[in-house]
């Protein structure tokens, strides 16, 4: 059963603005894993925009609760490509109280655009 679905975009130009005049935005949304590549050159900015946008569509999926910790939702990458979504702390706490049992994400970069789609099953 969907118990939430979540959607988000991001301007990938004004994103990486942000990141530009916001010192630490980056590694306070993210974590190591999802800033690095597995070579550990640093991921590129239209990558983490469709990974915040991940995090935003999470937080909807979940009814926007407040309090959610950016890092608690982290975005992986599994061998094939395909995006997987592991939840901690405050993400996973109120998966927990609404029954969440697997999340399904989709992610994608086009145009100057990011995009999430994130759906949490129970």
């Amino acid at each position: 059963m969907i118990i939430g679905v979540g959607i988000d975009v991001a301007e990938i130009a004004r994103f990486a603005a942000a990141l530009d005049r916001t010192p630490g935005m980056a590694e306070r949304i993210f974590t190591e894993t999802e800033l690095l590549l597995p070579n550990g050159e640093r991921r590129g900015v239209a990558s983490l925009a469709a990974r915040f946008a991940a995090k935003e569509a999470v937080a909807k999926a979940l009814g926007a609760p407040r309090g959610l910790r950016w890092t608690d939702a982290e975005i992986h990458t599994e061998d094939s490509g395909q995006p997987r979504l592991a939840v901690t702390g405050t993400v996973a706490a109120r998966a927990t109280v609404l029954g969440i049992r697997a999340w399904h994400v989709s992610l994608s970069h086009d145009a100057g655009i990011a995009s999430a789609m994130v759906i949490a099953e129970g």
